[in-house]
């Protein structure tokens, strides 16, 4: 049943446990749907599954359907947007879920200019476990996965949860060989910005 407090979001699974952390305290109304994570290695994977979804939730709740998912998440052509243009919806403004945790707006490019970190939070740290499980069954061994993180300075935790320790036994537990830089303490506070800004721009464009 659509919300009548809120809209209702469609969203990435990797900020799940944020925007459930989010929706239990009262911080954000809405009737959320998930899309696996486990699909965005794949960009058309992800459209197949989004397109059903999208069009369940805009049946459910018109006019107020609001897509969480980042610019590059269906490629790097503007996909998403078009996506989210052709169905008449209001996207949040961020490049990818790191960016949504950063508070969206492009801070991510600003954070690595030089495209040389890897930012690991809760949600990603499954999703790096099971595109290495996929890697092995291709037939990729520990050496040659390790050598695709070539290039990569370092990864700093993003910890969104309260709950660093944690994260940092989760992403020491993947072996990437990549050592750990920092830890910066983000909170929820930035999704919730991120997808608030969205919501109150799309009541605004209803108001017009």
């Amino acid at each position: 049943m659509a919300s009548e407090e809120g809209p209702s979001l469609v969203s990435c699974s990797v900020l799940k446990k944020e925007i459930e952390k989010l929706t239990h305290q009262g911080e954000l109304k809405a009737d959320v749907v998930f899309v696996s994570k486990y699909f965005h290695v794949d960009y058309a994977q992800i459209e197949k599954a989004l397109r059903p979804t999208i069009e369940k939730a805009i049946s459910r709740n018109p006019g107020n359907v609001i897509l969480v998912y980042g610019d590059l998440c269906l490629g790097m052509d503007n996909e998403m947007k078009k996506l989210a243009d052709e169905y008449g919806i209001v996207k949040i403004d961020a490049l990818n879920c790191i960016d949504c945790q950063m508070g969206g707006k492009g801070r991510f490019l600003e954070s690595d200019p030089e495209h040389n970190l890897m930012f690991m939070s809760a949600g990603m740290t499954d999703f790096f476990e099971h595109a290495k499980e996929a890697m092995r069954k291709e037939g990729l061994g520990e050496n040659g996965i390790k050598q695709l993180f070539a290039g990569i300075k370092g990864i700093v935790l993003l910890d969104t949860l309260d709950d660093a320790a944690q994260l940092k036994m989760e992403v020491e537990k993947l072996n990437t060989g990549l050592e750990i830089l920092e830890t910066r303490q983000v909170g929820c506070g930035n999704v919730k910005i991120v997808i608030q800004e969205a919501i109150d721009r799309n009541k605004k464009r209803k108001q017009s």
